[in-house]
């Protein structure tokens, strides 16, 4: 019996090295996702913090009551239709028909109701969003939710707030009473149902909903694995052994572009609306004279970077706001002109002391702050060192790790500041966030308007469009505001990165829009 055994397993072996490497790849015929960071939680809605990763597998799972549209504006997703009352304090939800949680429980409005009931109850990262003020003044927007019948939910707010709609899209609905479960065994109503996960290997298994309500995948089982390191990702595409890299952060231009020359891979270019943008403090001299801020502006050659740097990933942007966004308004444009930037710097009483000899404007150098840890943002500081160099400003390039920059951010010890939005862009309330005079950090409140720009006409503006529910108002009230802002150029935006995604080539339908979300990963094909 012992020999037959050991015959067995010979033939068994033989059996397997003769396979060929296609079908050795097949890893159960798993679809396999490459990720560039780790996923902090599995749990769609009591994290303690949000990142990215989580919230793009989160919504392979899940849905939620809104998402956003192709004009980053909210609309439905499990909810058909949504009106407001009159006095814009109450919001009416009525939810899509067959509708089904991955156990097979049809979704009603006391599911609805339930996670509401609990996220607006409860300290999760999601929740803070729903309360106004801090500490003692801590008070929130909800005053209840109600569910009058299985298809009907009702959220009544204290006072009017626009804010309801934007803060429900990262709300994954769950079933009522399956909190517990969530964090280890997450069940929605998403495209994909939940097979494991391995925290270690960050590795996350999923197969296909065959009742999703929107459609079934075409994907049967989906992997997604975090490979952070770059040299590792690139490998894994070529041999195979990754189907898809989505917006693979990791990679320079450089690498994505030689990926592309893999006779087996395809590199795809979509519309992005994450912004890389210059961060002035207009508190300090020389950067709180408009003048040396416009001169800046016209110093920098973005067109250039973009086609030299980027290697043509990204767009140029002349608005925090993508160009997508139903509130989008350029305002006021800069071009590369190095004399106007000259004049400006003139007129603001720094004089050229030798013409275009080797002294500059001014003794002290501009301290230029960015991430020791990207190489993207030290090479791009070099090269905007240079081009205001060629103008007359002196640069001083300081790197540091990030949380550290951010304290010295919130203290103001910085005068340029190169950085990313990733998302928050995407809504024009975000204008607030970053200008109002009621936003500029202190010693005990991380704000975000860390350019600490103050302009009390804008202040009145940005107030007036957060509370309004009129499209068409607001949409001029921000026109307005970009036209203040782009004027005076607390921040200057520089490009919006472009959507890049690597793929095997047998992989079709690959649809990307700018938000860079993953509601696409559900359409996708596989041709044999």
């Amino acid at each position: 019996m012992r020999a037959g055994r050991v015959v067995c397993a010979l033939l068994i072996a033989l059996m397997l090295v003769g396979l060929p490497l296609g079908c050795r790849r097949q890893r159960g015929s798993a679809f396999v996702i490459a990720l560039g960071d780790n996923i902090r939680t599995i749990d769609p809605i009591g994290s303690p913090s949000v990142d990215a990763a989580s919230e793009r597998v989160r919504s392979l799972m899940f849905n939620s009551l809104v998402k956003k549209d192709e004009k980053f504006d909210y609309v439905g997703e499990l909810a058909s239709d949504i009106s407001r009352s009159a006095d814009d304090t109450t919001f009416t939800f009525t939810l899509h028909d067959g509708v089904k949680f991955h156990d097979g429980r049809p979704l009603t409005s006391a599911d609805a109701k339930y996670t509401l009931d609990l996220v607006f109850s409860s300290t999760f990262a999601k929740s803070a969003s729903f309360y106004e003020g801090a500490g003692a003044e801590r008070k929130s927007y909800i005053k209840s939710v109600e569910a009058p019948d299985p298809k009907t939910l009702v959220v009544t707010l204290v006072h009017p707030w626009t804010g309801l709609l934007s803060n429900l899209v990262a709300v994954a609905i769950i079933p009522k009473d399956g909190y517990a479960t969530q964090k280890d065994h997450p069940l929605g109503t998403g495209p994909f149902k939940f097979v494991s996960y391995d925290s270690s290997q960050q590795v996350l298994d999923l197969q296909a909903n065959p009742d999703y309500w929107e459609g079934a995948p075409h994907l049967q089982q989906v992997r997604v694995r975090v490979i952070a390191d770059t040299n590792a990702l690139q490998a894994e595409l070529r041999s195979g052994r990754v189907d898809i890299a989505p917006l693979p952060t990791s990679l320079s231009p450089d690498a994505i572009k030689l990926l592309g020359q893999d006779p087996n891979l395809q590199v795809l270019q979509f519309t992005g609306s994450n912004l890389n943008l210059l961060t002035f403090n207009t508190s300090q001299p020389p950067l709180n004279d408009v003048r040396v801020r416009q001169a800046i502006a016209y110093a920098v050659d973005r067109v250039s970077m973009i086609r030299d740097l980027l290697l043509g990933q990204g767009k140029i942007a002349h608005s925090i706001l993508p160009e997508e966004s139903w509130a989008y308004h350029a305002g006021q444009k800069y071009s590369f002109d190095p004399a106007m930037a000259k004049k400006l710097l003139d007129e603001a009483g720094l004089k050229d002391p030798d013409g275009d000899g080797p002294q500059l404007r001014f003794e002290n150098p501009v301290v230029f702050k960015a991430s020791g840890s990207s190489v993207a943002a030290k090479n791009y500081a070099g090269v905007i060192q240079n081009y205001l160099k060629n103008v007359g400003i002196p640069v001083s390039i300081e790197t540091a790790e990030l949380n550290t920059l951010f304290d010295e951010l919130r203290r103001g010890n910085f005068q340029i500041f190169y950085g990313q939005w990733v998302g928050g862009n995407q809504d024009p309330i975000f204008f607030k966030d970053l200008f109002a005079t009621s936003e500029i950090p202190t010693e005990t409140r991380a704000s975000r308007n860390r350019s600490r720009y103050s302009n009390r006409e804008l202040d009145a503006l940005l107030e007036e469009a957060v509370n309004t529910f009129d499209r068409e108002k607001a949409q001029q009230l921000y026109a307005r505001v970009q036209d203040i802002v782009t004027r005076d150029v607390p921040v200057l935006p520089l490009w919006y990165q472009a959507n890049m995604v690597i793929a095997r080539k047998n992989v079709k339908n690959i649809h990307v829009d700018a938000s860079g979300d993953w509601s696409f990963i559900r359409n996708l094909t596989v041709e044999k």
